[in-house]
């Protein structure tokens, strides 16, 4: 298993990109397209899953799963590599793992909609991301994806939603890059101010902690 990296060194030009103080697996953290040739240990994978399992969810439903195909299993890999939009092969083919998450839209207990069920994922897919970063890893999350295809090519139930595709690998060089993916990939990275989203006493009226 690889051991773990601790505390990510944040680039330089990242380090004060937060309004206010973070930890720095979320400052250091980026959608990564240049992946290493090296393969992932199932050790370290089997670590990543165990995080995601560990998420919160709505009464405790757990309605993540995961189908994951690596390079080891080329027949696999092959077909949810297949299930990207060709924007996304160009890159995502480089990595060592793809991962396609899947939400249980119906509650297991009453059958009933689960309508948190795409948060709940979410929450598990976060923790699987920060999880990888304490192994040396990166995750680059996709919504480019034919989902009717990755349902069919993976015989996913109708009850459940393809939510996203992740590439996920040891970093690579992004030198290595066609020239306008190496611009997304060495561009600073931006986010909203807090002032357009987090609200207090009503809807569009920023706290003024903010």
């Amino acid at each position: 298993m690889a051991k773990d990296a601790g505390v990510p060194v944040v680039p330089e030009g990242q380090q004060k990109i937060s309004e206010f103080p973070i930890h720095p697996f979320i400052t250091a953290r980026r959608s990564t397209r240049a992946f290493a040739a090296t393969s992932v240990e199932p050790e370290t994978l089997a670590s990543l899953m165990e995080a995601a399992r560990w998420a919160p969810s709505c009464m405790n439903e757990q309605p993540w799963r995961f189908i994951v195909a690596t390079k080891a299993n080329k027949s696999d890999f092959d077909r949810l590599l297949g299930c990207l939009l060709e924007f996304n092969i160009l890159w995502a083919q480089h990595a060592p793992v793809l991962l396609l998450s899947v939400a249980k839209l119906t509650f297991e207990s009453t059958g009933k909609p689960n309508r948190h069920a795409l948060h709940d994922v979410g929450q598990a897919i976060a923790n699987l991301t920060f999880q990888a970063m304490a192994a040396g890893l990166v995750v680059h999350q996709m919504a480019g994806f034919d989902v009717e295809k990755a349902r069919r090519e993976f015989s996913i139930p109708q009850d459940y939603e393809p939510v996203a595709v992740a590439a996920i690998g040891y970093p690579g060089n992004s030198a290595d890059l066609p020239e306008k993916l190496r611009q997304r990939e060495e561009s600073p990275r931006e986010r909203k101010p807090q002032t357009n989203f987090v609200f207090e006493g009503g809807w569009g009226h920023s706290a003024d902690w903010t």
